[in-house]
């Protein structure tokens, strides 16, 4: 028995020096030693053995040597391929901060969350992280700012360890994705598209192109079309002058080519309210910028009708700013007061007639300053001048920018903050056309409030989107997000603004006025779209119109999702659901259906699942598939679906007696 017991003894300690050289082999890598140009960040560079801002890095009182100094909100991807033992560190909010900022910091093993530290305030003591990575792939490191804002959210990974039994981790960029185009081309018959209402005012000039898919030629036709109006039966665009009495017109578009023929009921409102839809077009700021010239502009017309777009409903061509004299070009006006065009500007009454003759809209932008945001001669004391030039040139739109107003504003109480736009705004309505009013004044003074109230048709909510992407999701969303919390104001001709739709081939701070195609993968553009059309926003795209691609063009040109933007109940989508992974909104349609949108925010393809319940609707649903352009079946109280990463379902849910959207 005692040899017996000794002989397993032996047994034991032999099986445990067995595995003493795996432990000896196991070889520890530091967070810093990785790539970290693969870590994305909110604010600033990754510094290694440093805080965010170059500083020895300490956390509650306590010094640590190694380590990588980040700001929230942030990622990091580390492939470990199955090689990973352990993953250790000390987490916390950088004491440089002096006791603000709060982040959370997260570990995910191949879409599995390891590792939450919760909310960590500045000043709070480090804490520990020791997890388990066998059997994991890949982990991602995150910073997440808790909601109120990135500032002071310096995130530390002090002594941050990868302990691997083989190979060596490496810092992965994103998962590539492919191009995959899911809107369905349109067929050679006929489609009206676009809006089926439209809001005027009365006797005053009108141009309006039938928006329409299929091969051309096309005949067109506008029965109970008002008499002082004409369509063009070979183009589909309407112009003339709007009835004097203001009413509801109900006119029947029908459009014919050999292949088939399509009819729609469209509303013309003549009365005291313009954009009963959100505009639809483009705008020259983030493609241009400084260098923007009059053939820019005639180029873009012709790439609207020529792409496609002008078919699917975009018609306003806007000029954004740089078009006025700059700073020191003197004369900066005529003898007359009115304001004089650039040099790269030398016709632009025959700029603006030229996208008439397309059957399109011209827009202008100006500031109620002294100065536009470039440096570029403003409208102050000059405003009623302005207005009627722009009147006169034939301009439909104005984008009406603050910029160098403060300086001349008196103050900063809601009253200074309306002024200008009152003024403008009051302007507007005493002219001989139409003037679509866009507020650009970046959301102050809560101008989704009071913007209707001064004649605004739409308002910027945020400051500028822009095309920088930085932290764990692109800007878009949090500019939309938001803009989202703001539903409640969103109406027919009165419209929040979350700014342009960025795709295709934009600007960027190194190529200015050049370009390069969008940062964002394939989801995030699908993303983009879907939530602005929830949002009920105006689809004003401001890529190169010369670089229209395919996939861009399936992104911006689709008849379903357009129609959940231009539905005629003109409600803002609101959000039902929101968390740091997933995001629902929801928005009721006029014909009683609802579009709702599944947004996986988190890293990895999950399933998502909409409960009727969370919605408010009882009974089976039919639900279509808006980019796809297809029913996905009948479902009694819910639906279940997988949502790649950055990815979007949007989906439009109807009763099985009600008719599908767009005669679908």
């Amino acid at each position: 028995m005692i040899r017996r017991c000794r002989l397993l003894a032996l047994a034991v300690l032999a099986i445990q020096m067995v595995r003493l050289p795996a432990s000896a082999a196991e070889n520890v890598v530091p967070l810093s030693s990785l790539d970290l140009s693969y870590m994305k960040q909110g604010w600033g560079e990754p510094q290694v053995d440093k805080s965010v801002q170059g500083l020895p890095m300490k956390i509650g009182g306590r010094s640590f040597a190694r380590g990588v100094g980040t700001h929230a909100a942030g990622i990091l991807r580390v492939q470990v391929d199955n090689q990973a033992q352990r993953f250790t560190a000390w987490v916390g909010v950088d004491d440089e901060t002096e006791g603000r900022g709060s982040v959370a910091f997260q570990i995910y093993g191949d879409g599995k969350l390891l590792f939450d530290s919760g909310v960590m305030m500045g000043g709070q003591p480090a804490k520990r992280i020791d997890i388990s990575l066998q059997g994991v792939e890949q982990a991602i490191l995150l910073t997440r700012a808790d909601g109120g804002g990135i500032n002071y959210d310096h995130a530390n990974w002090a002594e941050a360890e990868f302990h691997m039994i083989g190979g060596k981790p490496r810092a992965v960029g994103p998962p590539e994705e492919k191009r995959v185009i899911l809107t369905p081309p349109p067929g050679p018959e006929p489609a009206i598209n676009g809006p089926t209402i439209y809001g005027a005012t009365p006797n005053k000039p009108f141009i309006y192109r039938i928006p329409c898919t299929g091969h051309r030629p096309i005949t067109f036709r506008a029965s109970n079309l008002p008499e002082s109006l004409k369509v063009d039966p070979t183009t589909g665009v309407i112009q003339g002058v709007t009835p004097a009495k203001p009413q509801e017109y109900c006119i029947t578009f029908t459009a014919e080519n050999q292949h088939g023929s399509a009819s729609r009921q469209f509303r013309l409102v003549v009365g005291d309210q313009l954009a009963l839809t959100p505009p639809m077009g483009w705008n020259s700021w983030y493609i241009h910028y400084d260098r923007v010239t009059e053939q820019h502009m005639r180029d873009a017309a012709d790439a609207m009708i020529e792409s496609g777009m002008a078919d699917f409903g975009y018609q306003y061509v806007n000029i954004d700013d740089c078009w006025t004299k700059r700073r020191d070009d003197e004369p900066y006006r005529d003898e007359t007061g009115a304001v004089l065009p650039n040099a790269k500007f030398p016709d632009i009454a025959g700029m603006v007639d030229y996208i008439h003759s397309k059957g399109l809209r011209a827009g202008t932008y100006i500031s109620p300053g002294p100065w536009t945001c470039a440096g570029y001669v403003g409208s102050y004391e000059h405003e009623q001048r302005d207005a009627r030039q722009f009147a006169d040139w034939g301009f439909d739109f104005l984008k009406y920018d603050w910029c160098s107003y403060r300086s001349v504003a008196g103050g900063k109480t809601l009253e200074h903050l309306k002024k200008p736009y009152q003024h403008m705004g009051a302007i507007l309505r005493t002219l001989d056309r139409d003037v679509v009013f866009n507020l650009c004044q970046y959301g102050m003074g809560d101008v989704w409030e009071w913007g209707a109230e001064v004649g605004g048709n739409s308002w910027r909510t945020t400051d500028d989107l822009g095309v920088a992407a930085n932290g764990l999701l692109p800007g878009f969303y949090q500019i939309g997000l938001s803009n989202a919390q703001h539903w409640e104001h969103a109406r027919p001709g009165a419209w929040n603004d979350p700014d342009y739709i960025l795709i295709g081939w934009v600007g960027s701070a190194r190529r200015m006025g050049e370009g390069e195609p969008t940062a964002l993968t394939p989801n995030e553009q699908y993303s983009y779209m879907s939530m602005w059309s929830l949002m009920a926003a105006p689809l004003v795209f401001s890529g190169d119109m010369a670089k229209l691609d395919e996939f861009t063009l399936n992104v911006l040109c689709n008849a379903e999702v357009i129609e959940v933007d231009q539905d005629a109940l003109g409600k803002q989508a609101r959000i039902v659901r929101q968390s740091d992974e997933e995001l629902v909104m929801v928005k009721p349609m006029e014909d009683g259906s609802l579009a709702v949108g599944l947004f996986n925010l988190g890293e990895a393809s999950r399933a998502m699942r909409l409960r009727w319940e969370e919605i408010a609707v009882a009974g089976p649903r039919i639900v279509r598939d808006c980019w796809r352009h297809r029913d996905l079946g009948e479902f009694d109280a819910q639906w279940s679906g997988n949502v790649d990463r950055h990815g979007v379902a949007l989906l439009r849910l109807r009763p099985p007696t009600a008719a599908p959207a767009n005669g679908q």
